[in-house]
């Protein structure tokens, strides 16, 4: 559990992992004016540290940084932090997005950004999930799928699964109409935010690491169906 926190900042605490340290320091000032905690690193291994010290909600992400990259950062802080994990990837880098999502980001803003906009995604990762105080009847069994709304917790056959949060609320956005099919658009909205602009694509990844932690097919045939030309449905089995 994280100690109880003593600082006077209300937005949350984020780490701001970039080795340009201007870009670091302007990122930092903007966050702070906006009530957050915020500790700077400028390489892999200060990025781990911070991580672990700071226990922060979000995590904002250069991929490029010395020592560990963004990437091996990413599956390591995956490993330890259900923290959001915001990439920033060079503009057009299409594969380098992909692979910062493969490694469990939650987003991604291409450079060169807005100071703004980085501020802006950051309190629409805080948002989620959108759904406000669980219901009474808080936990969904779906085939032999139990969801812990109020607890934050996934088990199926008694195991409880290691999903983050993003991956958790788009399970419970699915649940939430089985065997109605949702687009990505709708999907996103509920998951990530209705002014979320960017590749749909990252709804796919996504929805591949919960098959694989659920330990069903990459093309579906388990809980979470495929449907062309739409998007995705969870159908119980």
């Amino acid at each position: 559990m994280r100690a109880e926190r003593t600082d006077h900042h209300s937005g949350g605490r984020i780490v701001v992992a970039e080795d340009e340290k201007p870009l670091a320091q302007m990122v930092a000032t903007y966050l702070s004016r906006d009530g957050f905690h915020v500790e700077q690193a400028h390489t892999g291994v200060q990025a781990l540290d911070s991580v672990r010290a700071e226990e922060p909600d979000v995590l904002i992400l250069d991929l490029g940084l010395p020592g560990l990259d963004g990437i091996e950062v990413c599956r390591r802080v995956r490993a330890m932090s259900e923290c959001y994990v915001l990439i920033l990837t060079a503009r057009g880098s299409e594969n380098d997005k992909l692979l910062g999502l493969a490694a469990g980001a939650d987003d991604y803003i291409t450079k060169p950004f807005s100071v703004r906009e980085l501020v802006a995604r950051v309190h629409a990762v805080l948002r989620r999930p959108r759904t406000g105080n669980p219901p009474q009847d808080s936990v969904r069994v779906v085939g032999d799928l139990t969801i812990d709304l109020a607890g934050h917790e996934i088990r199926r056959a008694d195991a409880v699964l290691p999903l983050t949060r993003t991956e958790f609320n788009l399970l419970v956005a699915l649940s939430a109409a089985p065997n109605r099919a949702l687009s990505r658009r709708q999907l996103i909205d509920a998951v990530w935010d209705t002014s979320w602009v960017g590749d749909e694509r990252i709804v796919d990844v996504h929805i591949g690491h919960l098959r694989r932690k659920l330990g069903e097919e990459p093309d579906g045939g388990g809980l979470i169906e495929t449907v062309r030309g739409v998007g995705y449905r969870m159908v119980p089995r």
